[in-house]
């Protein structure tokens, strides 16, 4: 396994995505992932992105358009849940002309009530096909390097679909030729909450994993928490893991950069152990 370690934009300092990335670059990584409020988007910010790698040697591995309307495809609401689709369609267009990954989720918003004490929740039959069908109508319409991919959140941001394995079902139920540039996001912050043994999920969902999120179980810097990271990077290897790495993590505000530089070698030092 090759570390390929990336960063949410919203973690880098600069003033540009390209200075950004050109910071990254300097430090050792090799993508960003980048998140846009759609109404602010432009023709000039698709252009640094299409450019970023001849730029920086640094690539946008991961997009979405993000807004009042993401996490919201299964929403009761059916005015809601399509133009919530029609957004996460124009992700998928942008992610195609990027050869990037995007995402979708069961949800994605907090939960009220809090699910203090209902830890298995099952899926009604009905919301599984509804969530199947999304799910073929926007893998289907993926070209090139473009992926559309299924992210397990914890019980708190999400009701269904909290685990690799649940997800790994709803891909396993739908149509092979309309769902063959799909599969799975590991986000460790996530996973960390939800699963019993994340590093086991990972054996279990070979075939389907395609992008790594990575936060601890208190969703600071990798080895800051309780997450078994040796487990899980031993996993990674075992699977033949080589997409990129996503730090999606706080970092103390006052040493972005130092921090950012002593994750890089904390992994680099992990990768070599296993």
């Amino acid at each position: 396994m090759k570390i390929r370690l990336s960063a949410s934009d919203a973690m880098v300092p600069g003033r540009t995505w390209t200075e950004k990335a050109a910071l990254l670059h300097k430090l050792g990584y090799a993508g960003m992932t980048v998140f846009v409020d759609e109404p602010a988007w432009n023709d000039g910010m698709l252009e640094e992105l299409l450019l970023l790698e001849e730029r920086t040697g640094v690539r946008c591995c991961e997009f979405a358009f993000t807004g009042p309307l993401y996490g919201h495809l299964m929403d009761k609401d059916e005015n809601v849940a399509r133009a919530a689709i029609e957004l996460y369609k124009r992700s998928v267009a942008i992610a195609n002309r990027l050869g990037a990954v995007t995402e979708m989720e069961y949800e994605y918003r907090p939960q009220d009530p809090l699910p203090l004490f209902d830890p298995y929740p099952v899926m009604p039959e009905e919301e599984v096909t509804r969530f199947v069908r999304i799910a073929e109508e926007l893998g289907s319409l993926c070209r090139g390097g473009g992926r559309m991919l299924i992210e397990a959140c914890n019980r708190y941001e999400t009701h269904y679909l909290t685990t690799l394995g649940a997800c790994r079902d709803m891909l396993e139920k739908a149509d092979p030729a309309k769902t063959k540039n799909m599969g799975l996001i590991a986000d460790f912050f996530h996973l960390a909450i939800e699963e019993a043994d994340p590093a086991r999920s990972v054996l279990d969902c070979a075939p389907w994993i395609r992008h790594v999120h990575l936060g601890d179980s208190n969703r600071l810097a990798p080895g800051k928490g309780h997450t078994d990271w040796k487990s899980i990077f031993r996993a990674l290897k075992e699977i033949g893991y080589d997409g990129y790495m996503v730090l999606e993590c706080g970092l103390d505000p006052a040493r972005r950069v130092e921090e950012l530089g002593e994750i890089r070698e904390y992994l680099t030092r992990l990768e070599a152990s296993v």
